[in-house]
């Protein structure tokens, strides 16, 4: 017969083996019942919190642990009792451990259950995580470190890469404005060189003619070729105007001044001017519509676009030709229009037209500075104005320029007392 003692000596081994093995495991180990209070903890444990075995045995498990934790885990347990829902059990979850002395660690808490002599038991597994969240927290020091350096480094290039752009933009805006002044330049001398020539050759020559004939003392030859010579004179002082007009709004000396006059008298006047430079049996008409010819603009300025909307008109358009000048006055909005059924304007040309010095391709052989309808615009721009223009070529062109009426403020009039070309205004 096998002695039971025999049966019995692999268990006790194991259980000696179980011992050892719970009594020098790194983490610590507690043992308590139902009721919260500790029956019997490992070294590990010992050591972690600093108490002795007989400091924590019997003694509530609550004391490990920071408030409220510590009461929140007795529920827990009890909770478990009465219902069999687990809340910890079988889980495992931070919490913050309080050692001898008050000091609290982060820990981990793994808990689990078992029987003994009848009795429920819950052993709590405890991990301090004092290292692992030092290193964490030395890692996350130096990721925002790193961070703030890479975000400051970061806004160090994009401010560069902005600064870069901004000279490339600054660089192109002074290549272009450089190529444009070349090109203003290159026609300026192109259409000086030929402008210039033309009148010039003709008063040198009429200058000799006189010569000529006052010895002959030819009166009539005489009183032709001063006339040239004086209609000469208006072209190159035409130029020299529009020349200045253009510097003049380039160096901001050029101010609009408001005042009301009569447009209908303007139109009659600039026509009696300009009409004596129409060719040969061109026939120029006036019309006006609305019930009052009096507006509010700088008549100097727009009696410049008139004059310079005019000579175009007869400039490019035949003999036998009709010129068209209307003014139109409605509750809204002031119009000047001129019509004429000249050369016309090439389709391919009607984008630039407005260009200083700029010239149609049908234009060859016609004396202009291309700075007439330029500086229209521009004058028309300083009175709030806008123009637009229909043309077909070798059927005419309508030029229409319209300001917008501005509403009178109670008790405020604006009276122009300045010279004719506003340099006091």
């Amino acid at each position: 017969m096998v002695s039971q003692h025999s049966n019995l000596t692999p268990i006790m081994k194991d259980a000696a083996l179980f011992k050892a093995v719970i009594e020098n495991v790194v983490d610590g180990i507690v043992v308590i019942n139902k009721n919260g209070l500790i029956r019997c903890v490992n070294p590990s444990a010992c050591l972690l919190f600093g108490y002795t075995s007989d400091e924590l045995c019997g003694k509530n498990v609550s004391m490990l642990m920071q408030a409220p934790e510590g009461a929140r885990h007795a529920g827990y347990v009890e909770r478990y009792e009465l219902t069999g829902q687990a809340a910890i059990i079988g889980k495992g979850r931070e919490v913050k451990a309080v050692k001898k002395g008050g000091i609290v660690f982060p820990a981990r808490l793994a808990v689990g259950e078992a029987s003994h002599e009848d009795q429920q038991v819950y052993i709590g597994i405890i991990h301090d995580l004092s290292l692992e969240k030092e290193a964490e927290e030395k890692l996350q020091k130096y990721t925002n470190k790193l961070e703030a350096v890479v975000e400051e480094r970061t806004g160090f290039l994009k401010n560069i890469v902005h600064t870069l752009e901004q000279a490339k933009d600054e660089v192109n805006i002074s290549l272009q404005k450089e190529r444009e002044v070349n090109r203003l330049k290159t026609r300026f001398v192109s259409m000086a060189s030929h402008e210039f020539r033309t009148p010039l050759s003709g008063i040198q020559l009429s200058a000799s003619l006189i010569e000529y004939y006052y010895n002959r003392q030819d009166k009539q030859k005489v009183l032709s070729h001063l006339k040239k010579i004086k209609v000469s004179v208006g072209e190159l002082t035409a130029i020299l105007d529009d020349f200045l007009s253009v510097e003049k709004i380039e160096a901001g000396k050029l101010k609009s001044c408001f005042k009301e006059f009569d447009i209908r008298e303007m139109c009659l006047e600039v026509m009696a001017e300009v009409g004596t430079q129409s060719k040969p049996k061109q026939k120029i008409r006036y019309k006006h519509k609305g019930d009052t010819t009096t507006v509010s603009l700088d008549c100097t300025l727009l009696r410049h676009c008139l004059i310079n909307l005019l000579t175009n008109a007869i400039k490019y358009s035949g003999e036998d030709a009709f010129i068209h000048i209307e003014t139109i006055i409605n509750s809204k909005m002031y119009h000047l229009r001129v019509r004429d059924n000249g050369i016309g304007i090439p389709a391919n040309d009607q984008a630039n037209l407005f260009e200083a010095f700029f010239r149609a391709q049908n234009t060859t052989g016609i004396q202009g500075t291309g700075l007439g309808l330029n500086i229209v615009k521009r004058y028309a721009d300083m009175m709030n104005g806008f123009v637009r223009f229909e043309s077909v070529e070798n059927q005419g062109s309508v030029f229409t320029i319209s300001f917008p009426i501005a509403k009178k403020k109670a008790n405020y009039s604006r009276v122009c007392v300045c010279d004719e070309d506003h340099s006091s205004c």
